[in-house]
């Protein structure tokens, strides 16, 4: 039978209908009816999120700008994976690694003998060589791996288990962060796709043989859309493997029988979507843990003595940034630095927190999280581009900004009308632009060609509004103190280039059933589901219904 406290206050909760977990109209995605004698994905531990799932791949331009790591992050394992306080713990099961002294630095990875994809194949360095190459062509993979651009080198021969990546000089300081979540996929995988052997690939990718990779690169990019999820090709190397993807986008998860570590506590979870109707899983009890990014969960009843939902807020690790192009209307630096001048980041962020419910700062530094010891040291490079400068803003006079993000989101609305707002006044026109476009991949750009040539990619968009992680995003010398002078200089650097614009931090809030053992928040790009192979449930994932 359904567990009565659970049933009793998600009936409640349904009766009186509740809203939507996230602000977005009644069109958001409903569970749902199985088929006749299937197996409905409601009857199982559910995990909603505060993000669509358009993919399965961290590392693309689409994928980073839908922070999928909150779902492929226990499926391709970080060789670091993020503890409870955000420190970088090293992912033994997966590989050890050792740094080597030198001028330049120099990290041997090592990766476990037995560790394997889900179909039996073992995980090797050209999967992690597939991942350095996507990021050196990024034009041509449409990918986003701002960490590659500190690297060398990386040297493998195929079908290793051991490979060495050697950094540019004074770089790589930030070297945990590079095989980051969701973002090393499997190359022997990717190979078949494209009609290749591994071996064939990897010299491809060795090469550079841009007229071979240019075949190979849409399916990397492409091919692990769960729209169309195909399960040859999305093996994973994780804890967890993709069963299916359900009518309503939800992406039911269960164990990787070939999983070289301890296998997952939870027989199934069921991974749902941004726009899936909350007050509706829980009154088919199928709702354990929510990642709320938007507004207060006003589907959780805290008044009701059955309730056994806890709501959890914090002021996130991640900065929610506009990621600007590089074409068009930001075609040039004096025109980036001009728009950032109209860009009151305080009214953003109070936007932020009024619609969230979370107190949220501005954030003016780009390398650093918000809260990081160090961020004082550098305040005063960041505050002085805090407020507008409406004059200098205004040799953009007449431009139109067009700014995209994954919506509906009523908070993400709230801040970008808070920048068209202070924009206005310097005779710039700033449009959300979010119901046309959404992703890195929708904004105007350099690309690449079939050739390799660059070539102008025109897109809907001229920003996109995402949240990041400052320490996977920009590269450093070191990650603490003895690099402060750099830091220093890398953000006037920036400052001056604009390739972004950090804006405020993300608010976050967890609802987490009190029934559910070994959940530990976290507000990085793995979310609070970081360790999702290591919850425990009184029902081990198998379904509300299980004990009937």
């Amino acid at each position: 039978m359904k567990s009565g406290a659970r049933g009793v206050a998600a009936a409640v909760a349904f009766a009186v209908g509740a809203s939507l977990l996230v602000a977005c109209s009644e069109e958001g995605a409903q569970p749902a009816a199985p088929e006749e004698g299937a197996v409905a994905s409601t009857d199982f531990f559910g995990y909603l999120l505060d993000t669509t799932l358009p993919t399965s791949n961290a590392a693309s331009r689409v994928g980073a700008s839908s922070n999928t790591e909150a779902l492929s992050g226990r499926l391709y394992p970080a060789v670091f994976v993020p503890g409870p306080s955000g420190q970088m713990i090293p992912n033994t099961d997966l590989v050890q690694t050792q740094v080597l002294p030198g001028a330049n630095r120099q990290v041997v990875y090592t990766l476990a003998e037995d560790a394997t994809y889900s179909d039996g194949v073992p995980v090797t360095c050209t999967d992690f060589l597939l991942h350095y190459k996507a990021g050196v062509h990024e034009g041509l993979f449409d990918s986003h791996l701002p960490q590659t651009e500190e690297v060398l080198r990386l040297d493998c021969e195929p079908g290793q288990k051991r490979f060495t990546v050697v950094f540019n000089e004074e770089a790589g300081g930030r070297w945990r962060h590079l095989f980051g979540p969701g973002t090393v996929l499997p190359a022997h995988a990717v190979a078949a796709k494209a009609g290749l052997s591994e071996q064939e690939l990897h010299t491809a990718l060795q090469t550079d043989d841009v007229v071979t990779l240019a075949e190979v690169a849409p399916i990397w990019r492409d091919g692990f859309d769960l729209a169309s999820f195909d399960p040859q090709l999305q093996v994973t190397s994780g804890p967890f493997v993709i069963d299916r993807v359900g009518e309503s986008g939800e992406v039911v998860l269960v164990p990787n029988e070939h999983y070289y570590g301890d296998q997952p506590n939870l027989d199934t979870i069921v991974v749902w979507p941004r726009g899936t109707d909350a007050a509706g899983l829980l009154a088919e009890d199928a709702l354990r843990i929510a990642d709320v990014r938007t507004a207060e969960p006003t589907w959780v009843n805290r008044d009701d003595p059955t309730n056994t939902l806890d709501i959890s807020e914090a002021v996130g690790d991640l900065t929610d940034t506009l990621m600007l192009g590089d074409q068009g209307v930001f075609g040039s630096p004096w025109a980036r630095e001009s728009f950032a001048a109209c860009v009151d980041h305080r009214a953003v962020a109070e936007a932020s927190s009024r619609i969230s419910g979370v107190e949220v700062p501005a954030v003016g530094l780009h390398t650093l999280p918000h809260h990081d010891p160090l961020a004082p040291l550098l305040a005063e490079v960041g505050d002085a581009h805090l407020g507008t400068d409406i004059p200098r803003a205004q040799a953009m006079a007449g431009a139109t900004v067009r700014i995209g993000y994954s919506g509906p989101d009523e908070r993400k609305a709230a801040m970008v009308e808070a920048i068209r707002v202070s924009c206005e006044e310097a005779g710039i026109t700033v449009v959300d632009a979010s119901a046309e476009a959404s992703t890195l991949a929708d904004v105007t750009r350099m690309g690449t060609g079939q050739w390799g040539e660059q070539v102008f990619v025109e897109g809907e968009l001229d920003a996109v509004l995402m949240a990041v992680d400052p320490m996977a995003e920009f590269g450093a010398a070191s990650a603490r103190a003895n690099s402060l002078p750099y830091l220093r200089e890398r953000e006037e650097e920036l400052w001056e280039s604009v390739p972004s614009i950090p804006l405020s931090a993300q608010p976050r809030r967890f609802v987490i059933d009190r029934t559910v053992g070994n959940v530990v928040m976290y507000t990085g790009l793995a979310g609070i589901g970081w360790n999702m192979d290591r919850w425990l449930s009184e029902d081990d994932g198998a379904g509300a219904d299980a004990d009937e």
